[in-house]
């Protein structure tokens, strides 16, 4: 059976408003839950800022009252339910487990995207990303394990291996090398618009959540270690955000956030394990239809549009949070090299990447390399969780 959000009608936006005990939901047992529930948590989460974000913005650009107002109405409920999403990550975890959390949605989230994309050249965009995030949860598993005495796969639950990918130190990039070519809105496949929205909406809150709690922490490794990986989540953000075709217009990208949202809503209540929480997930699916509807409204009147011009039909085949180990390390084995010049990608440490590391690590090793020494000094080994063969070796060539 398909499902076609643009014909589906969903909870009339005067209902949608929840009070204070309807907010209150219970968190996820961090013991107990499925690692990909809380995936699936923390990726909404991210699409939610992001189409907060996204609405003050067009609200800031628009001068038509009627609309900022239609905005205004959508933006709160979307408030309200990214307090809902958020608040259900338990408030035992510490900090540093939600940080190897975000980096598990980062890998399974980005890797499944990279196998699902039609476009060669957005998923080479992908596949280039995803190492860089596997290398980040490798870097913070030891740090970890160094300052909370704890091991990683309490956390992943061995879905998601940990082990060294595209070395962290060798992420720092000149600026404009970290951006990519956008897709042609008017031949890109609908689904992979919906692919560049989502991941640039998981690195965005990736890299927000980094630049707020690196500065929280007491040890200096800790805060010199979020501060490099936050660095380069910007380079991610500006990567991704690049890909997104800039002569979309405004009405075309708030229909493309809202069925994104019932895209991937409609994915985890599809895919979710924990009832309470697949519960969430079609409540607000109801409540996006919704949104979706005036946003096709408002596009038909301003924009001159149908929305079925800019969106598929029906819904693609769910996302779905499971283990690319084999595919990660295919990955491994034959991109561990590229970075980028321009907006392609090279083997090689090209000129300007080579000034751009002098510069950045200024003759000194930088702190991803120090957490894992610093680990191995007191945990006798570097931490790593392979759970299949052995991690082929790597080196970055240079001229």
């Amino acid at each position: 059976m398909t499902f076609d959000p643009l014909r589906e009608r969903g909870v009339p936006l005067d209902r949608q408003l929840r009070n204070w005990r309807e907010l209150n939901v219970a968190p996820i047992d961090p013991d107990r839950a499925d690692p990909y529930t809380r995936c699936r948590i923390i990726t909404m989460n991210g699409i939610e800022m992001e189409a907060i974000g996204f609405s003050h913005h067009f609200a800031r650009r628009c001068r038509e009252p009627e609309v900022r107002q239609r905005l205004a109405e959508v933006r709160y409920i979307e408030a309200q339910q990214q307090k809902v999403v958020n608040w259900l990550l338990p408030g035992l975890a510490s900090v540093l487990e939600t940080t190897i959390a975000y980096e598990q949605v980062a890998v399974d989230l980005t890797a499944w995207v990279a196998r699902m994309e039609p476009d060669p050249y957005l998923k080479q965009a992908y596949q280039f990303g995803v190492l860089e995030d596997f290398d980040h949860l490798y870097r913070y598993a030891n740090l970890y394990e160094m300052i909370e005495h704890r091991r990683a796969e309490k956390i992943v639950d061995r879905l998601t291996e940990v082990m060294p990918g595209r070395p962290t130190k060798m992420h720092h990039r000149h600026p404009v090398d970290n951006v990519r070519e956008p897709y042609d809105r008017e031949a890109a496949a609908p689904i992979s618009k919906l692919h560049a929205l989502t991941i640039m909406s998981a690195e965005q809150q990736t890299m927000n959540f980094y630049m707020n709690v690196g500065p929280t922490y007491m040890e200096p490794i800790a805060r010199r270690l979020y501060q490099e990986i936050g660095l380069i989540e910007e380079e991610h953000v500006t990567h991704y955000e690049s890909l997104v075709d800039p002569g979309e217009t405004w009405w075309e990208q708030l229909v493309n956030h809202e069925y994104n949202e019932c895209y991937l809503y409609h994915s985890f209540m599809e895919t979710e394990s924990d009832p309470k929480v697949k519960a969430i997930w079609e409540l607000h699916l109801n409540m996006e239809l919704e949104h979706l509807r005036i946003a096709a409204e408002l596009m038909r009147r301003y924009d001159g549009r149908e929305p079925e011009q800019v969106v598929a039909p029906r819904l693609p085949a769910p996302v779905t949070f499971e283990p690319n180990k084999g595919y990660l390390r295919e990955l491994i084995a034959t991109q561990i090299d590229y970075t980028t010049l321009g907006t392609g990608y090279v083997q090689e440490a090209h000129e300007r990447f080579q000034r751009w590391q002098e510069q950045i690590h200024g003759g000194e090793e930088p702190p991803s390399e120090t957490v894992i020494e610093d680990n191995r000094a007191v945990s006798g080994e570097e931490y790593r969780l392979e759970t299949e063969g052995t991690h082929p070796l790597y080196s970055l060539r240079t001229h």
